[in-house]
């Protein structure tokens, strides 16, 4: 039974042995931040050239947004249950975050067969080019964390004392995963020309 495999105190006791990971987790989404923050100022500038045709959304991203919510969801309560030292609903949860976010995935790349189809390809325009970069970056970020989910997964099988702590971390990227995607998903889907001019000339005033 998981729930006598790791005891609670386990968990606990290896908080110290865990710091070093949580520092590098926010090393890295620091770093994150800033290169997507990066993009989408370069996003808003290069939107208000009389070249910019934006394309339309395709009704997969709002699946996409769901399934990731959920994703989120699902690692948030498998680390509510790490707490209570339920591990067979930890690994229950666990594994539906990571099949939530495996079809976040398909569902980015139905979009871009949806785009590509009606035409809407990388090279045709500026607009295509910054939603497939923004899009497939943050994808491989997704890619990376299904990864560390995978290792979590393999590290709860095994009963290791120290998969308490992996779970928090997880939780903690896929919830800065669906941040940044609601901020690209939101920009993508209701800035304008006009409105990037206005809050570039507010920024740089």
């Amino acid at each position: 039974m998981m729930g006598t495999v790791i005891p609670m105190d386990g968990v606990r006791s290896q908080s110290g042995r865990s710091r070093p990971g949580k520092v590098g987790l926010w090393v890295f989404l620091a770093v994150v931040t800033m290169l997507f923050t990066l993009l989408l100022f370069a996003y808003l500038m290069r939107m208000q050239f009389a070249d910019w045709r934006a394309l339309p959304l395709p009704w997969q991203l709002w699946l996409s947004t769901v399934l990731l919510a959920a994703s989120s969801t699902a690692l948030f309560i498998a680390h509510r249950c790490v707490q209570r030292g339920r591990w067979r609903e930890v690994r229950a949860f666990v594994l539906a975050g990571g099949a939530c976010a495996a079809a976040f995935v398909a569902g980015q790349l139905w979009a871009w067969q949806q785009l590509a189809e009606q035409h809407y390809l990388v090279a045709g325009n500026p607009a295509n080019s910054f939603f497939y970069l923004l899009t497939g970056l943050h994808g491989l970020h997704v890619l990376g964390g299904l990864i560390g989910l995978a290792l979590t997964m393999a590290r709860l099988r095994r009963g290791s004392e120290q998969a308490g702590g992996y779970v928090q971390l997880c939780a903690r990227y896929w919830h800065f995963l669906f941040a940044v995607w609601l901020v690209l998903f939101t920009v993508m889907g209701t800035v304008t020309p006009a409105l990037a001019r206005s809050i570039c000339g507010g920024l740089l005033s």
